[in-house]
């Protein structure tokens, strides 16, 4: 600083201070830093044998997302969900009250959610070019499609024998046939190319997807003799399903005390 700046300054009451010959002024206290609190966790309203509410888990977990899970069963008359759902369906997605988001519901629309929201934190989860991007979230429709269709079948044959439609569960079922065979082609596809998962090297929501709509039907015993039918996609489904976050979604019954149907 120059002789004239310093004199200046001294006349007018500023203190200066020399530090290895520069004059300096970091003698002044910083204000003190705003401690981070701890990441509030969401919470995930699922059932406990839900195959949709499973993807979104598993998404969470690999991302590294604090989340509680809420259990509800959305036909009793106790149920929570039409209160964030206007579809009252599950899963849905909240945040913690100090958060102005709304609730995030339809589990495909909650995966896309997570992987775009939260692209920044763990695995990607998406191949991350956008012809690929696009098949995975297609693959993920196709799947909740067929988790649709697993659901109504179980729905129909809760009705009394006079009362259910063979028509409307043969429809069901070949849902769930093409969406086996579209799985067992898609394994198929990229075992050819060399790759461990359906879209991309690594394992995106596609995978994820897939596996839960399997699990769901191993679950319910829905399709006997799948494994000697669609050899590929068997071997593909106990690779991916041990993995750590599939192993501890796995679904489990839940005790439905009231009539739905």
């Amino acid at each position: 600083m120059c002789l004239f700046c310093t004199q200046l300054l001294d006349s007018v009451g500023i203190p200066n201070f020399r530090i290895s010959g520069r004059r300096t002024r970091s003698h002044i206290k910083q204000p003190a830093q705003p401690t981070m609190s701890p990441e509030e966790p969401l919470t995930l309203i699922s059932a406990t044998p839900s195959p949709f509410a499973r993807m979104n888990r598993i998404a969470l977990k690999m991302k590294g997302i604090p989340f509680v899970l809420q259990n509800e069963i959305p036909w009793e008359s106790k149920t929570q969900t039409p209160k964030h759902n206007p579809l009252e369906k599950l899963p849905i997605l909240l945040f913690p009250e100090s958060d102005p988001r709304s609730p995030v519901y339809e589990s495909a629309h909650i995966q896309t959610y997570i992987v775009e929201k939260y692209a920044g934190k763990g695995p990607r989860l998406l191949p991350g070019d956008l012809d690929g991007d696009l098949l995975a979230k297609q693959i993920v429709i196709l799947c909740v499609g067929c988790m649709d269709a697993m659901v109504l079948l179980r729905w129909e044959g809760r009705r009394e024998p006079e009362q259910q439609s063979k028509m409307w569960m043969d429809r069901q079922s070949r849902k769930v046939e093409g969406a086996m065979r579209a799985f067992n082609e898609y394994v198929l596809a990229a075992e050819k190319k060399g790759r461990e998962f359906v879209v991309g090297k690594e394992l995106t929501i596609a995978d994820i997807a897939v596996v839960c709509t399997v699990g769901f039907i191993e679950f319910g015993q829905m399709r006997q003799g799948w494994r000697g039918e669609w050899q590929e996609l068997s071997r593909y489904f106990d690779r991916v399903d041990g993995m750590r976050a599939f192993a501890e979604t796995r679904p489990v019954m839940f005790n439905l005390t009231e009539k739905v149907v």
